[in-house]
This record gives C-alpha cells, sequence and structure tokens, in this order.
C-alpha cells in the first residue's frame, strides 16, 4: 500500500539533530558538510558515523537518537535497489534500513532506475500478449510494421490505435504495483529510503525521502504515449534503451525518473 502521509523530507543538523522539535513537514534539504563523489563513500561514511557529521545527521534523518546507537555497518549489495543496506544495532534492538541512492549534476537531470529485457517484465508484471507484442515492435525485437521513424523499431506512437491502447490500458490500471517495482523492488534488500545528491557545486545537497513518498510522488500523473513516441508513467518515462553501439542490449526496456524533483 502507498502510505503518502507517511511521506518524510529530511535535513537535520549534526549530531544534535535528533533531538530537533522542528515539525518534519517543515524540514527542507541540505548541504553536506564533506563532499562525496558516489555510493562508496557515502557507505564508507555511514560506517564512519562516530567521526562523520553527515553520517551522524543522515541516521538522524531515519529517526535514529545517536546516542542511542551501539553500532552501524553499511554494505552494498549488488544488483538490488537499495544501493547501501545498513544493519543499526540500538539500545531498542537491531535494525535494518536499505538506501537507494541518486547521484544529479544538475536538476534537470535524468536516472535510470530500472533496465531489463522486456521478456523479463512480461513475467514480473504478467504482461498481456497483446502488450507484450506491441512492445516487442518499440524494443525493436519485431522489425516495423509499417512506416517508421527508426528502420529498426516503432515508436508507440505510430503503432495501430488499438496497441497503443492495449499498453496505455494495462499500465494505468497496473501503474501503483509497477512504479513500486521500479523504485521500491521487493524483498530483503528493496529499498526504505531514497536519497538524491546533487551535485552542481562544490559540495553536494542532499535530500532523503521515504520510499513509499518517491513512489507515490512519481506515481502521480496520467499514462499516456509522449510526442516522442515512449511512455510516461505519471512521471516516470518509459522508453528502448537504445545506444551500446547497436549491441542487442539496446533493445532493452528502460524506466527513467528525474530524482532532482525530489527537492521541491
Amino acid at each position: 500500500m502507498i502510505l503518502s502521509s507517511a511521506a518524510v523530507m529530511i535535513v537535520l543538523f549534526g549530531s544534535a539533530a535528533a533531538q530537533t522539535s522542528t515539525p518534519k513537514s517543515e524540514l527542507g534539504s541540505q548541504t553536506a558538510k564533506n563532499g562525496f563523489r558516489n555510493e562508496d563513500e557515502i557507505a564508507a561514511k555511514l560506517n564512519n558515523w562516530r567521526a562523520d557529521e553527515d553520517a551522524r545527521t543522515w541516521l538522524a534523518a531515519m529517526n535514529y537518537k545517536t546516542g542511542e546507537i551501539a553500532g552501524v555497518a553499511a554494505t552494498k549489495p549488488h544488483g538490488e535497489k537499495s544501493d547501501v543496506q545498513l544493519a543499526i544495532k540500538t539500545k531498542k534492538g537491531e535494525f535494518s534500513e536499505g538506501i537507494s541512492i541518486k547521484l544529479v549534476s544538475s536538476e534537470n537531470g535524468f536516472n535510470q532506475i530500472d533496465k531489463r529485457w522486456l521478456s523479463h517484465y512480461a513475467t514480473m508484471w504478467q504482461l498481456p500478449q497483446d502488450v507484450v507484442d506491441a512492445l516487442k515492435f518499440f524494443v525493436g525485437e519485431v522489425k516495423p510494421s509499417g512506416p517508421s521513424r527508426n528502420s529498426e523499431r516503432m515508436f508507440l506512437d505510430e503503432l495501430d490505435k488499438q496497441k497503443q491502447k492495449a499498453v496505455v490500458d494495462f499500465f494505468t490500471a497496473k501503474k501503483s504495483e509497477i512504479v513500486s517495482d521500479l523504485l521500491k523492488g521487493d524483498g530483503v534488500y528493496s529499498a526504505d529510503w531514497i536519497m538524491v545528491a546533487l551535485k552542481a557545486g562544490a559540495k553536494p545537497r542532499w535530500v532523503l525521502r521515504r520510499i513509499d513518498y518517491a513512489v507515490d510522488y512519481f506515481s502521480r500523473g496520467a499514462v499516456q504515449i509522449t510526442s516522442g513516441g515512449n511512455l510516461r508513467i505519471g512521471r516516470i518515462t518509459m522508453q528502448r534503451k537504445g545506444g551500446d553501439a547497436g549491441r542487442e542490449t539496446a533493445r532493452m526496456l528502460q524506466f527513467k525518473i528525474n530524482p532532482a524533483l525530489l527537492f521541491d
């Protein structure tokens, strides 16, 4: 279930942040005290939380009082929605938090959130055969059956109206489930939080939100075929991967968002 009321945008300062009485709804984004370049450095900062002010701020943002924390172990699971997985020991017990991290260099930048073969999505979401058939034209697994702007594939707006309707109707009906899969994932390493680091200046600005907020936020809006022939699912764009010097992997489906929107 998507819990938009549980949305939290966190911006706490220093180790004293856990004691703040400022309502979470009034908090905004923040500049990191010390810069970082990638997920590895963020994990290292969290492992060094006793000496790292940013890490203590992030832990406080996740509602952990630093005075009650006995230990933090940050790891990087491979190929999961959580880019950093935390095991946190406190006086109240042991807890796990998964953080999806998006690093962007521009407020208008886009970030891939998922990329797979069409057959994988067909199984995962139980795509009807007419939707699979339409998307095979879209990714280029089947050559164009009519006029197209690309000799290797067809854009969604070039498909016949019945195929277009099948695609739009399916993604409309399954939108909440699909967006949750794309952003949150499932299983042990599903994401509990999403951190966006905007690296447009000397030091990154960051924002940390609960993943259920992000799922709700990026779900907002209609499912529709764009003027460029891709699919918009709320605030998410579905497109053919392309590139890869024409290798077969160019035929994969990918989903993209602008993570910087979470600063608003």
